[in-house]
């Protein structure tokens, strides 16, 4: 188990606070458009709200322009949702909650335009899931005063489920490098591993994937390296064992044959070494990727990743505020 000393940042005062900020592009589209120096930034103030108390904000936030934040989700979400939403109200920031199926989308309004009028309304920030890819991207250029934040797009990019899945392991184990992680199940339809893989083999993680073939990413077309392991291997040789959900709304797969083959049983927990943490960004099929009993067990850090997740996106949302 690696305990690696780190580098701990303190933002109690306006002048380290003004230095967090003034890095800051407006959008979070893409993990990949960030330097390493500003994902560890990000992580390291995300450490900083993780220590703080709910009493009352620091001096040096007070007197930031609050913007109005709009969640605008068109596909269902729990954790990311919330967790965002529960990040801008401990900044004191306001929240609205775009509903889609009463919104002018159904008229046929586009993306873009329900943006722009968001904008023209005074939106600050404004917070998407999409099935669609590039919907951001496509529009980032032209939005000049609100900040776009990638709250999860098709199966390619969900940057701040890496951040908080980064921010939790740093925690762990202080250090990325050399660290062997095991991502298991449905990596071909994950953004989360797409977002992960990039970030960890970035801080210098060896990434192995496993799962069913029909589950692992053509290489010739995967931007990632790639190394794939059975089952036995993935779990014996990892200090961190990364789950996926496996998605049924993609595809049709018998889940009982899944767990027979690939689900993280109490059997299965025996070849794990004994550091060895697991992790999955849930939602969970609870006895089909793992077994009720380890999700809740003193090797799972699951439940701290959702806590992260709070202090993760405070400082998204922080870095976000023009």
């Amino acid at each position: 188990m690696r305990t690696t000393k780190t580098q701990k940042l303190e933002f109690g005062s306006s002048a380290m606070l003004g230095l967090f900020l003034g890095m800051h592009a407006k959008h979070l589209i893409s993990l990949a458009e960030l330097s390493r120096e500003e994902i560890l930034t990000i992580l390291d103030r995300a450490e900083y709200w993780a220590s703080q108390s709910d009493d009352e904000l620091p001096e040096s936030l007070k007197s930031l322009n609050k913007p109005i934040v709009c969640n605008l989700f068109f596909e269902p979400s729990t954790r990311t949702r919330f967790s965002f939403e529960v990040a801008a109200k401990k900044l004191n920031l306001h929240v609205l909650n775009f509903d889609y199926k009463s919104s002018s989308s159904q008229k046929g309004e586009t993306f873009y335009d329900t943006i722009r009028t968001l904008e023209s309304m005074g939106v600050g920030i404004a917070i998407v899931r999409s099935s669609e890819e590039y919907l951001l991207s496509e529009i980032a250029d032209k939005i000049k005063t609100t900040s776009l934040i990638n709250a999860g797009a098709g199966i390619s990019e969900h940057p701040t489920q890496a951040l908080l899945d980064l921010m939790t392991i740093k925690k762990e184990f202080g250090s990325f490098e050399g660290l062997k992680v095991s991502i298991i199940g449905d990596v071909k339809h994950s953004r989360v591993a797409r977002s992960s893989l990039h970030a960890l083999q970035r801080f210098g993680a060896n990434v192995s994937l496993c799962g069913p073939d029909v589950f692992i990413p053509d290489a010739n077309a995967f931007p990632f390296k790639m190394k794939v392991l059975n089952i036995e291997e993935a779990l014996s040789t990892a200090d961190v064992v990364m789950l996926l959900r496996i998605q049924n709304e993609r595809h049709n797969i018998s889940l009982g044959h899944y767990r027979d083959q690939f689900g993280l049983t109490s059997t299965r927990l025996a070849l794990m070494q004994a550091h060895t943490k697991i992790m999955h960004p849930a939602p969970f099929n609870r006895g089909v990727e793992i077994d009720d009993e380890l999700i809740e067990s003193d090797r799972s850090l699951i439940f701290k990743q959702v806590a992260n997740g709070v202090a993760v996106r405070m400082a998204v949302l922080e870095r976000a505020i023009r």
